[in-house]
């Protein structure tokens, strides 16, 4: 059975949809960098996934290539997330989708160096024609946060972050919310096959006592 992060992580990656607080260890991901509208078509964050997933898969596929990466095992890819952010905005401004700034990144097994990354970001710009030059190497070390299972659109998260505020209250925290520690996202559900009202999306907040 290929490793599956989302079954051996289940306190990250499958919270309950009521509101618990979580200390998320530090991890390297494939990461892209841009702003934008993410649903605008052909854009530069539907541009930016297309890159992730080349970058991944040419890594979880390298076992059946030349390339030999150390302590490599069979795994599962992780769902794909989003680290969001606007200027001069607390917290999230739904409705104004084009002044997003945006990390979106998967995560990497610990084994993947940041040379394994280099090969694989070389050759799937090669194989898949595709340049995966805007991918980088990232290490996120999120720590202390809040996080809910919403469950719906997107566009209905300020109900879920309600939830959290209010848990927050009550237990002597606040969010810590700033230009390093950002609104994250992680997607479990493949948004071409799910209706919206289904979708199911991880919402992690950073957090600090009072």
């Amino acid at each position: 059975m290929a490793f599956d992060f989302k079954k051996e992580y289940k306190e990250f990656y499958m919270p309950k949809n009521k509101p618990a607080i979580v200390t998320v260890p530090k991890a390297n991901y494939i990461a892209v960098r841009g702003k934008g509208n993410p649903n605008e078509e052909g854009g530069a964050y539907q541009k930016a996934i297309s890159v992730l997933y080349a970058v991944a898969y040419t890594l979880k596929m390298s076992y059946k290539t030349d390339y030999k990466i150390d302590g490599f095992f069979e795994y599962v890819v992780p769902p794909l997330e989003g680290f969001w952010w606007q200027e001069d905005v607390k917290g999230v401004d739904y409705g104004n989708k084009d002044s997003f700034n945006w990390i979106s990144v998967i995560r990497l097994p610990d084994f993947i160096t940041k040379e394994n990354f280099d090969w694989a970001v070389s050759t799937a710009t090669k194989k898949k024609k595709l340049d995966c030059s805007s991918a980088e190497f990232l290490t996120i070390d999120e720590g202390l946060c809040v996080q809910i299972m919403h469950i719906g659109s997107f566009d209905d998260e300020p109900e879920s972050v309600a939830k959290m505020d209010a848990y927050l209250v009550e237990k002597g925290y606040e969010n810590d919310l700033n230009d390093t520690r950002l609104h994250h996202e992680i997607y479990m559900s493949d948004a071409r096959k799910v209706a919206p009202e289904k979708w199911k999306t991880v919402i992690r907040h950073p957090i600090k006592k009072v």
